[in-house]
């Protein structure tokens, strides 16, 4: 009979967990993001657009392959209720088994994905840089008992690590000339570092004895979130393909450039809130599960608003101080994108509400929607130039949430206007608060002067607004801090 891994909570409330998970989870997305940051703004500086642009051409074929290999398994494991040790040796036979058919698929298929391109230098960049997925492959099943069990602080332990020692190797290689394998051996040596720490932290040690029997059972509900992955993948990478194939590798770059700054900001935010969602959803008893969504969203809506809308109001500034004005004409692109980046949590927190729920089907279907209507919108828009793009795509991801939100409406009865509630004094808040930022900020002519001014008369402004107001989640967040500062 197979050894049932402890799955159930501890003597420790799941409010203490979910609070100290998102502690864990925000603190190490922050702490990571600034060390991307930091190596962000050195290889920007050192590189040149073209690097960037030839790395980005490559970019959805290891994010696909990425996707196969973890094949939804993941979310599938954190569902299950009676789990056992052959569960996770499954996956690991089965992610592995699919990481290497994928990489050897992709080592002989660059000089065709290249002649595509008509940029030669990908076959050897690609090579070594797909090393990445399959690396990642061994690490699947380790990843899923760290994230199921909300082991947020080891997790966050094999991030930051893995982090600095990718920055250290990026640095190292551009300073040794070796341009854009630097960018690609980051990613290479994040994901070894992560997958090497996860087999320390995660009590699972795979047999040479193969079942496929658990992975039958979860395939109905991984591969509906696999295919979700799969679209979302093209959704989100369907712009470097077509500038790519149409356009120059120094617009590739700029574009590129714009994504990576508005990713890395949405990702500190999301992944923060989301390494927690599915995990307590499935855990939370259905009649409080409402309740809890909520909660979340205004947590989510608190943070993200700011922090997003904010960073695309200073990203003029930004590019042009971090990056230099080589790069300015990314800024735009950067600012239409941020809008995106502060919706972008909450279209996640519907997904994970729904997938805890085990209508991943459901997740599938509104994903390819968008997908479809992405493209479609790209079809009719690239010829109006990146920045309309850019718009259009940001509107289309904004009005998928309404999908999402029709189809959690047919289970949980939860009201637009509810949910309407819930965001606009966030919304209504940052809005004020950007705009007199905007007016009193512009009576400075120093542009280190003028990005100083503007983070902190927004965050001053926005502080106030939610005080007067009696924001119950600022209250919350403030007690929360003071206590823990105590502790300290």
């Amino acid at each position: 009979m197979a050894l049932l891994f402890s799955e159930k909570m501890p003597e420790e409330s799941l409010k203490s967990k979910t609070a100290k998970g998102l502690f864990w989870s925000g603190l190490s997305n922050v702490l990571q993001q600034m060390l991307n940051l930091t190596v962000g703004i050195f290889l920007a500086r050192k590189l040149s657009v073209s690097d960037y642009g030839i790395v980005g051409m490559l970019t959805i074929f290891s994010s696909l392959a990425n996707a196969l290999q973890e094949g939804g398994f993941r979310s599938a494991l954190t569902n299950r209720k009676n789990i056992t040790k052959e569960d996770y040796n499954s996956v690991f036979w089965t992610s592995l088994s699919v990481g290497i058919i994928l990489y050897l698929i992709l080592f002989f298929s660059l000089p065709l994905i290249a002649d595509f391109f008509k940029t030669p230098e990908l076959v050897k960049l690609g090579r070594f840089m797909f090393l990445g997925f399959l690396i990642c492959s061994l690490g699947t099943a380790h990843n899923a008992y760290l994230f199921k069990n909300l082991k947020a602080k080891e997790m966050s332990q094999c991030n930051l690590t893995a982090t600095f020692l990718s920055g250290i190797s990026a640095v190292c290689l551009v300073y040794f000339n070796f341009t854009y394998f630097a960018i690609a051996a980051m990613n290479v040596v994040y994901i070894s570092v992560n997958t090497l720490l996860y087999w320390h932290f995660a009590p699972i040690k795979p047999m040479w004895k193969f079942n496929f029997k658990p992975v039958k059972e979860m395939l109905p509900y991984s591969i509906k979130l696999l295919l979700t992955t799969i679209f979302q993948i093209l959704n989100d990478n369907f712009f470097t393909i077509l500038l790519g194939k149409f356009f120059t590798k120094i617009e590739v770059g700029f574009y590129s450039q714009a994504y990576k700054w508005s990713n890395l900001a949405t990702q500190t935010i999301s992944l923060a809130i989301e390494n927690v969602m599915q995990p307590v959803f499935s855990k939370t008893d259905e009649e409080k599960r409402q309740k809890v969504f909520f909660k979340l969203m205004q947590a989510t809506c608190f943070i993200a608003f700011p922090c997003m809308f904010g960073f695309g109001f200073i990203s003029q500034e930004f590019i042009t101080i971090t990056i230099t004005e080589k790069w300015l004409e990314s800024a735009q692109i950067m600012t239409v994108l941020c809008i995106w980046g502060a919706f972008y949590p909450i279209g996640k927190l519907y997904q994970k509400q729904l997938l805890s729920l085990s209508k991943s089907g459901t997740v599938m279907i509104c994903t390819i929607i968008n997908c479809c209507c992405q493209m479609l919108t790209v079809f009719f828009t690239f010829k109006y130039g990146i920045l309309t793009m850019a718009f259009f795509y940001v509107l289309v991801n904004i009005l998928n949430i309404f999908v999402l939100h029709f189809c959690l409406n047919k289970i949980y009865s939860i009201k637009i206007v509810n949910v309407f509630f819930n965001i606009a004094p966030f919304l209504v808040s940052i809005s004020i608060a950007i705009f007199f930022a905007w007016l009193l900020s512009s009576f400075f002519t120093n542009i280190y002067a003028k990005l100083f001014a503007k983070i902190l008369l927004t965050a001053t402004f926005y502080f106030i607004i939610l005080k007067i107001f009696k924001c119950e989640i600022l209250n919350q967040t403030e007690n929360f801090l003071l206590q823990f500062f105590k502790r300290i």
